[in-house]
């Protein structure tokens, strides 16, 4: 049977070598746009602190899952999805256009979330949603450390990742503000004595959060860039952390049934037999979108097992609970999902 991933973040590289395991004759060929290895996104936050990143951020070289005979074609993306003909076509670093598949796995994963009102200063801010952005973020954090002084960071989104990176950049020195919409941290994730205990340990890192603001613009000021809400302060740079989009548009265009994310059944299919979705892009039946690792790992197992035969009655999520990666913090009550 001949498989095609899409995606070498934890969904597609789990299912991969979970699928050799089970099945030794299976052609398996993962594509992806990256070339630096198989990583961890969510160390992603953590990459400031770090003296290097490539020895805590990649788990494993492309080279070693090459080993595992599962053939890797780095720096190239799918562009469109042939149903009929059961073919996808590439383009990048690659001699081939495109492949054929029996069964088609998307784990493509999820972009940074932009505001519509942020939407038109894309060039005068940083996401960090990939390796690449964060060498980017440390490329320009170290040329004002060259400069013998500390960046002045805005970060725009109280969330999970907004308050991780804020905090991160703060124990390795920097000024940071925050700027979050709502009335408190991390309200989707934590109990309010949490959020308020969050503040405070980052408020005790020398992070200044600001509550209950609207950022309408973004504009630059000579070597500065200006946050604008009611309103105005000067800083280095600006981040964007308010969260992530699953990547719908490679499927949205093949047909597919799309909501929030690629919709699939409890077996992880999605409208058309041959495909199937993992991960952050995968919203199931009860519409729910699974963003956290120990999910994403679950159901990349599952859906090895099941398509060799071992799995029959559908995915259930796993009761878990999951921890932000906030220097000093440690919440009371762990947030279930």
């Amino acid at each position: 049977m001949q498989v095609v991933i899409i995606g070498s973040g934890i969904a597609g590289v789990t299912f991969a070598e979970k699928y050799r395991a089970l099945n030794a004759d299976a052609e398996i060929t993962l594509v992806t746009h990256e070339n630096d290895g198989y990583y961890s996104r969510p160390l992603l936050s953590r990459g400031f602190s770090k003296d290097t990143i490539e020895q805590t951020i990649i788990l494993k070289p492309f080279d070693a899952l090459r080993e595992n005979r599962i053939d890797i074609i780095s720096g190239a993306e799918i562009t469109e999805i042939h149903r009929d003909s059961r073919t996808v076509g590439l383009k990048g670093a690659c001699q081939e256009k495109s492949l054929n598949y029996d069964k088609l796995i998307i784990a493509q994963g999820s972009a940074a979330f932009i505001p519509p009102p942020l939407r038109p200063y894309h060039e005068l801010f940083f996401c960090l949603n990939s390796l690449a952005d964060l060498k980017t973020l440390r490329k320009f954090r170290q040329g004002i450390l060259s400069q013998n002084r500390q960046p002045d960071w805005a970060i725009i989104g109280g969330g999970l990742i907004g308050c991780e990176v804020a905090s991160d950049l703060a124990v390795s020195g920097d000024s940071v503000t925050v700027y979050h919409a709502m009335d408190r941290l991390m309200e989707r994730q934590l109990a309010e004595e949490d959020s308020l205990l969050l503040l405070e340990v980052l408020n005790h890192a020398g992070v200044d959060v600001l509550l209950n603001q609207s950022v309408h613009s973004i504009a630059n000021e000579d070597d500065k860039v200006c946050v604008l809400t009611e309103a105005a302060a000067e800083f280095d740079a600006v981040i964007v952390a308010c969260g992530f989009k699953p990547r719908t548009e490679l499927a949205e265009q093949a047909g597919l049934a799309i909501g929030r994310g690629i919709k699939v059944d409890e077996c992880l299919k999605s409208s058309d037999d041959h495909i199937y979705a993992l991960g952050d892009v995968a919203e199931l039946p009860n519409g729910k979108l699974y963003a956290y690792i120990l999910p994403i790992r679950s159901q990349a197992n599952w859906l090895a097992s099941h398509l060799a035969g071992q799995e029959e009655e559908g995915w259930k999520p796993p009761v878990f609970t999951t921890k932000a990666k906030v220097h000093g913090f440690e919440a009371v009550h762990p947030y279930h999902l």
